[in-house]
């Protein structure tokens, strides 16, 4: 399927609202716009996977508590959140996925954790409090309203709370032709540097970059 610019122009971004987007790349499976204001380059919704088809492709993923190389894995989100909050600090873990290993983390750590993920633990009742930290670990690739929900998570933190997220980074164009992280049919929504540079100008919050994919946004 192609879209014409006249419905490019009229494609509003997701994470910005702006009506100002262009067409970033296509491949045999689906087109990318990009937004010419924050930067953020996201899946029209035209080819988005119905939510029977995502929460499938989610059941394939296994994500054991137990598993020394998740945890591995889940310690670049850990371990530099763990060094910024105060000993007994609450959290969230959302979007915690089948098996809440972050939250669990933390829970061993000593910091009192709810946890939220709309396929496999939607308790909407934690959305209603305030933490001093909140993750949100390879979701935000998959938000269909990314602006909605990350401003949503902010509210939820205290004064000078963090929210931490997880989510691999668009280089360039031409990087992103052969970025693997575009195969995954549930992600839809990709970030770059000068995106949560913008985002964080927006909300007011410090950003830091930590490793590849790791970046916490810090209320002022």
């Amino acid at each position: 399927m192609n879209f014409c610019s006249s419905y490019m122009s009229d494609l509003c971004c997701p994470l910005c609202g702006c009506s100002h987007t262009d067409s970033w790349h296509q491949d045999k499976h689906r087109e990318y716009v990009k937004c010419r204001e924050c930067e953020l380059v996201f899946v029209p919704p035209a080819w988005h996977l119905s939510p029977e088809d995502e929460k499938s492709y989610y059941d394939l993923h296994n994500n054991n508590i137990d598993d020394p190389g998740y945890r591995t894995f889940l310690n670049r989100m850990y371990q530099p959140v763990a060094e910024r909050i105060d000993s007994g600090a609450c959290g969230l873990d959302f979007g915690c996925g089948p098996g809440p290993a972050l939250a669990t983390m933390f829970m061993e750590a000593g910091h009192p954790m709810a946890i939220f993920d709309l396929y496999f633990a939607n308790n909407p009742e934690v959305l209603e409090k305030r933490y001093d930290f909140v993750t949100c670990t390879e979701v935000a690739e998959h938000l269909v309203q990314p602006g909605e929900v990350l401003a949503q998570l902010l509210d939820l933190l205290k004064p000078k709370g963090i929210l931490g997220i997880m989510t691999k980074q668009v280089k360039n164009q031409e990087a992103f032709k052969n970025w693997h992280y575009t195969r995954d049919p549930t992600h839809i929504t990709f970030f770059s540097r000068s995106t949560f540079e913008w985002f964080a100008r927006q909300n007011n919050c410090r950003v830091e970059f930590i490793g590849a994919d790791v970046i916490l946004l810090t209320r002022r």
